[in-house]
């Protein structure tokens, strides 16, 4: 089924958005950690998308250009001068409740505390269940760099858990 991101209708508009403005938000929230700045990020994301004049091929390939412009958008804000004067507030409550079905609270708290290159992998990873092939297309690194990364970053994260969270 080909999904066309030329939207035609306020209807394949709002069901595009409903099927992906979660991806999307949490994604955003991986970089940038305010939700502010993540709605406006998710807004310039779909805004995106509504102007490109790119047909996708399906569902996935629409998935993962949205997570691919997001990533790129996300960096981008992050090397803005103003992002990098500005005091950042902390809002890691907000992440706990972006789904009830997520581990717990402090699991995602240690997460988005790990160095960008880990917890974008261990995310995609996890939270969106790519293949580690994938997560190197994605990304634009190699097979073996993403699997050196999933181990780093386990390996970070049950130190920082104290072990108790990850076998």
């Amino acid at each position: 089924m080909e999904c066309n991101s030329l939207l035609s209708t306020d209807k394949e508009l709002a069901e595009l958005y409903q099927r992906r403005a979660d991806l999307v938000y949490r994604l955003c929230f991986i970089y940038l950690k305010n939700p502010v700045d993540v709605e406006d990020a998710v807004q310039s994301v779909f805004l995106k998308l509504i102007k490109s004049p790119m047909p996708f091929n399906d569902h996935e390939h629409e998935k993962a250009w949205l997570m691919v412009t997001t990533r790129n958008y996300c960096k981008d804000i992050l090397k803005n001068w103003w992002t990098t004067r500005r005091v950042a507030l902390d809002a890691l409550p907000e992440v706990v409740s972006w789904n009830g079905d997520q581990p717990s609270g402090k699991v995602v708290t240690k997460l988005l505390s790990l160095p960008e290159k880990y917890k974008t992998v261990l995310y995609l990873y996890y939270f969106e269940e790519y293949t580690v092939k994938e997560i190197a297309e994605m990304l634009g690194r190699k097979e073996s760099t993403i699997q050196t990364q999933l181990f780093r970053g386990r390996k970070r994260l049950k130190m920082d858990l104290g072990g108790d969270y990850i076998e």
